[in-house]
């Protein structure tokens, strides 16, 4: 036998172990006030979980709250000073195995069982305007396909017990496409929160410091999704900056600076130590909302990311120069996005320029269709959603 079949075999054999020893130590008594977290994979200290946690350590010091963390991001929880049990390790297995509560924000491996009398709250990570779950027609991704992938997404939601959304809208978009039949907590997501309580000067002074962007100058920040059919294999996406970063640079160099911020699944490493000082790569910066609160506008395309920079009012761009594939070959849209979109839609970087042009006009309005959106999409976002979800859930 060759090296590759050994290998191949003693990776089966490690993974059938580590199934039995997991389902074994699941069975054990729940260890009461235990929750573990998790954000993106383990790959983040972010999103609703963070929300939940930083609430809950501030007002709720009875529970043991633990990170369930991927080894190779362990530096951004030792930066912020949580206990965590790196994924996979005998501690994670003692860990998950006998929690009282998962808090997650995405799917975990379904032979994960959720043990007896662990209370699973799903918070999910966005306010869907791309096709989710079974609603997906046509599944492009790699590693799976469409009967499959389906199945898969229905067996993971069947264990939520709770999950957590953001407005009436997306509470029957999750009921339908993940197929959830338990409770649906219309709250508001917990990770605006900070954008409602920590929109002030001093913050976003402090977080600019701490990513060595000039207090002075203006933040645009670009924030795009990824394409389900262009990657490198399962889990790792391809993504091509059709951003001009030449002419972006000649046009708002003096006034502005460029935060990029691609998706967790997008692998791409750019380079652009050509453009240091005015692009500023925070692809794997801990939490998006710091980047959020910093921005003075907003570039996208179908990622959810607008429906919560839509809190703070400021201008958003939709950078959409793929959208007719997108809409009617990759993924299509829940709602009518090209006509009510809370901002232009453009196709090319000199376009941008102009929209951005035109906002520093003294005489700029912020687009009608944004108050539109705000009203229909935002209005739970109050700055309490954290407290509304811990109440339900773990009182």
């Amino acid at each position: 036998m060759n090296k590759k079949k050994m290998k191949k075999k003693l990776k089966r054999f490690v993974k059938r172990t580590y199934k039995r020893a997991f389902r074994i130590i699941s069975k054990l008594p729940r260890k009461k006030g235990l929750v573990v977290f998790e954000s993106f994979h383990g790959k983040q200290f972010s999103d609703n979980p963070r929300a939940i946690f930083e609430y809950m350590k501030e007002n709720h010091p009875e529970y043991k709250l633990y990170w369930s963390v991927d080894r190779r991001f362990t530096n951004l929880f030792d930066e912020s000073g949580v206990m965590y049990v790196k994924r996979w390790s005998i501690k994670w297995l003692f860990v998950m195995g006998r929690a009282n509560y998962w808090v997650m924000n995405s799917r975990l491996p379904l032979w994960i069982p959720k043990p007896e009398g662990t209370i699973y709250l799903q918070t999910w990570h966005g306010t869907p305007l791309k096709k989710l779950g079974v609603d997906i027609e046509d599944v492009k991704m790699p590693g799976t396909n469409t009967e499959k992938y389906k199945r898969n997404f229905l067996r993971a939601s069947q264990k939520w017990d709770y999950l957590v959304s953001p407005n009436e809208y997306a509470s029957e978009i999750f009921k339908r496409a993940f197929g959830f039949e338990n409770t649906v907590l219309e709250t508001g997501y917990p990770r605006n929160d900070f954008l409602i309580n920590e929109n002030k000067e001093e913050t976003r002074s402090s977080i600019k410091e701490a990513l060595g962007i000039p207090t002075e100058k203006k933040v645009i920040l670009y924030a795009p999704t990824w394409r389900d059919n262009q990657f490198y294999g399962k889990g790792r996406y391809r993504f091509n900056l059709q951003l001009d970063l030449q002419k972006m640079q000649e046009s708002f160099g003096d006034d502005y600076v460029i935060v990029l911020r691609l998706h967790y699944l997008v692998a791409e490493n750019l380079d652009i130590r050509e453009f240091e000082g005015f692009v500023y790569d925070c692809s794997k910066y801990r939490d998006i909302r710091d980047l959020y609160l910093i921005s003075d506008l907003l570039i996208t395309d179908y990622s959810s990311v607008f429906f919560d920079f839509a809190i703070l009012k400021r201008p958003i761009i939709f950078y959409v120069y793929d959208i007719e594939d997108y809409r009617d070959n990759i993924r299509g849209f829940y709602y009518n996005f090209e006509e009510e979109a809370p901002g232009p839609l453009v196709k090319s970087t000199d376009e941008i320029i102009e929209v951005i042009h035109h906002t520093e006009k003294e005489n700029y309005e912020l687009p009608e269709a944004l108050e539109q959106f705000h009203q229909r999409f935002c209005y739970l976002e109050d700055g309490n959603a954290s407290e509304r979800v811990v109440e339900h859930v773990f009182n």
